[in-house]
This record gives C-alpha cells, sequence and structure tokens, in this order.
C-alpha cells in the first residue's frame, strides 16, 4: 500500500522573525484563509515576546498556492473604546458577497504589567472578541465591531471561521474565567452563528463542556461538514484530576443540536495538543497535530475511515522541534498554574491547514527559539486514492 501523503515538497517562511525588529521578532497564533479566487492568506500575532501587552496582528497573502508571501502591512488599532489593549488570535474568512472578513481577540492592557493568566485566581485577562471587514482585498479594513457574546467572560478565539454551503458562518471560542474572579468556573467551547447578510450574530451554542467539570476541551479547531451545520471538531483535552494531558480528542455534531455538550466526545489515538482538522473530498480526514512531548513535531495524521482509526504508519512528520525554552511540566502530575507559565514559553505549535486543490494542501505553524519565532509553511502532495 502506498503511503497516502506522498511528501513535502515545498516549504516556505511565511513570516521571517530574524528580519524584523526585536517589538516584532515574536510570531505565533497561525492561521491559514483561501478565498474563492484561491489566494490565501496567513494572519497571526507579533511582539517583542509571547502574550506582550504589546502585541497585534499581521497579515500576509501568496497568490501562488503558498509558494511566496507578501506581508499586508495595515496598521491595527490596538486600542478599543479608548483602553489600551493587544490583539492575537486572527481568524478571517470571506462571506458571500466577497468581503474579507477578520475576527481576533482583544485583550485589555490597561495594566500593562498583567500576564495573561494570573497564577493566583486562575483566570484570564479580560477579553473581547472584535471583527472587522475588507472590501478592497485586505488592502485597508474598517473600525473593530465587538462579537456579542451573551455576556460571558473569559473568552477568546480558538480556530478557523467555519463557513458551510449555503454561506452561512460560525466562530469558534471557549470560555473560562476572568482575571479578578475567585470562585470556580467552568471551561467550554462554543459556536456563535454570523449572518453576513445582516452582520448580525445568533447566541452562542455549546460545543464541549465535560458534565463533572474534570476536563478542559481546548483551543477546538473545526472543519465544517458538508451538510449546512455539520462540523468536526478536535480538542486539546486537559484532565484536571488526573493532572496530565489526554490524547486528542475529536466530536462529530451539528448546530442547532438537541445533544448534551459531552455527548459524541471521544478520545482519539493520538498524542499531542491543539489539532487542525481537514475534510478531502474523497473522505478521508486529516488532522494537523503539535506534539510537546519528546520527541517534539508538528504531525500530519489521515484517517480512511472518518475518524474511526488514525494508522501510524501513514502519518506524516512535517517538523522536528527541539524546544529551548525553561518549561517546568512534563506529561504527568502537571501542575495547572505552571502549565500555564508553560504555555508562554513554547516555541512552536499552533496548526493551520488548508486544501489547496489538485491533491495538495498547505499547512502552517510557528516555530524558533523563544526570543525569535517565525512563520513556516508547507506544501504537501496527497495520493488522488482513497486508503482501504
Amino acid at each position: 500500500m502506498n503511503h497516502p501523503l506522498v511528501a513535502i515538497f515545498e516549504r516556505s517562511i511565511v513570516y521571517d522573525a530574524e528580519r524584523q525588529p526585536a517589538n516584532l521578532r515574536v510570531s505565533f497564533f497561525t492561521s491559514l484563509m483561501r478565498t474563492c479566487s484561491g489566494e490565501i492568506f496567513c494572519a497571526f500575532q507579533v511582539g517583542p515576546a509571547k502574550n506582550a501587552a504589546d502585541s497585534t496582528i499581521r497579515i500576509s497573502s501568496s497568490v501562488d498556492g503558498g509558494k511566496r508571501w507578501m506581508e499586508r502591512p495595515f496598521p491595527f488599532e490596538t486600542h478599543y473604546r479608548g483602553v489600551a489593549g493587544s490583539l492575537g488570535c486572527a481568524e478571517m474568512v470571506e462571506d458571500g458577497r466577497g468581503r474579507l472578513l477578520l475576527f481576533a481577540t482583544w485583550w485589555d492592557r490597561s495594566d500593562p504589567q498583567r500576564p495573561l493568566f494570573d497564577p493566583d485566581t486562575q483566570g484570564i485577562l479580560h477579553s473581547r472578541i472584535l471583527w472587522c471587514a475588507s472590501t478592497d482585498g485586505g488592502k485597508s479594513w474598517d473600525g473593530w465591531r465587538e462579537v456579542p457574546l451573551d455576556g460571558m467572560k473569559g473568552c477568546s478565539l480558538t480556530g478557523p471561521v467555519l463557513r458551510w454551503p449555503d454561506g452561512s458562518l460560525a466562530i469558534p471560542f471557549e470560555s473560562y474565567k476572568e482575571y479578578d474572579e475567585t470562585d470556580p468556573h467552568p471551561h467550554a467551547a462554543w459556536l456563535v452563528m454570523f449572518d453576513p447578510n445582516g452582520d448580525c450574530f445568533s447566541k452562542p451554542s455549546m460545543v464541549a463542556r465535560h458534565p463533572e467539570d474534570r476536563v478542559c476541551y481546548w483551543d477546538q479547531r473545526l472543519s465544517a461538514g458538508r451538510k449546512n451545520g455539520e462540523y468536526t471538531a478536535f480538542f486539546w483535552a486537559h484532565d484536571l484530576t488526573a493532572k496530565r494531558d489526554l490524547a486528542v480528542c475529536m466530536k462529530r455534531g451539528s448546530i442547532p443540536s438537541s445533544e448534551k455538550p459531552w455527548d459524541s466526545i471521544r478520545e482519539t489515538p493520538i498524542r499531542g495538543q491543539i489539532a487542525a482538522p481537514c475534510w478531502l473530498e474523497d473522505g478521508r480526514l486529516l488532522v494537523f497535530v503539535v506534539d510537546r512531548n519528546p520527541p517534539a513535531a508538528m504531525k500530519l495524521w489521515v484517517s480512511p475511515d472518518g475518524g474511526m482509526t488514525w494508522p501510524e504508519t501513514e502519518s506524516l512528520v512535517v517538523y522536528h522541534h527541539e524546544e529551548k525554552a525553561s518549561v517546568t511540566q512534563g506529561a504527568t502530575d502537571v501542575d495547572f498554574r505552571q502549565y500555564w507559565e508553560d504555555m508562554g514559553k513554547w516555541s512552536f505549535g499552533h496548526p493551520a491547514i488548508q486544501p489547496l486543490g489538485n491533491d495538495e494542501i498547505l499547512v502552517a505553524y510557528y516555530a524558533g527559539r523563544p526570543d525569535c519565532m517565525s512563520i513556516h509553511s508547507a506544501r504537501i502532495k496527497l495520493n488522488n486514492t482513497k486508503q482501504t
């Protein structure tokens, strides 16, 4: 049987941090989006350090399938309603009218000394999810508007915007607790529908929450199904009681849905954290995963049966990484407070995946050393027959 993933036949640097000034030398929170015309956009966060108080977002684009990239130097405003902030987790989508929409997480930096995560309350900075639009192909953008989240707090974007065949859109995010909250607050993953014709949002719909709030389903990444409202979701799952990460979890679901938010969630055999899925036209399911356990790597997995099995012999290592950061937590007996500190130190990850057609896909991720991290991409050729 031939390997389903033929080879990585093109590597590119989307954003070369080595050539940037010190205040723009750390990039991460990688995303990919392809327009109807074939242009590919990669959005990401940049700053002097991970989660710095003056971080902002940048966008690069490619018109040749990710071979060459050109930065779009638009200065996004980091203040919102007069409050100083930073930007991250930028995700783009093209709506049915040809507009480009950009969604981003805004963090309150009115006190620049506050870290993203409070080790005492275990809450995160006050945040908002903002969006703006471009009618000139991403050359310029209008002002920030806020995504209404029905009063929820501790919210941040968690991956690509979904677009179904009927043109409907859904924005994935997660909720937790804010910096000053001392009471326990459950973690949950959500979707909020967006109608681009009226620029209006639905109430959020829950995607995942553990029935006993024992497991956090972090960093959901979803791929839209062929039927309107259907999705396949993957999660970085962390068991708070066992003090360890679980294997990558997945769920097949739909919106709207009458099922409970923990129905259909199951562990896969895939070791790792954030996992970005992509359906192929022939029915195979791909997932691009960051695995920080030794040997640390970015790895592409393929399932021939919709996620029921994941043969490791048919997986492909896209990138090996030697972590230079001084991290303290291993795979077991995790100190949750220190784990959050480690997240701010890791120097590779945030997988993104985009089908290109003609049995090719594009993946992107950030990698480097703690003080200088670039955005990388790789084009991968696929065998054009489904494996059985």
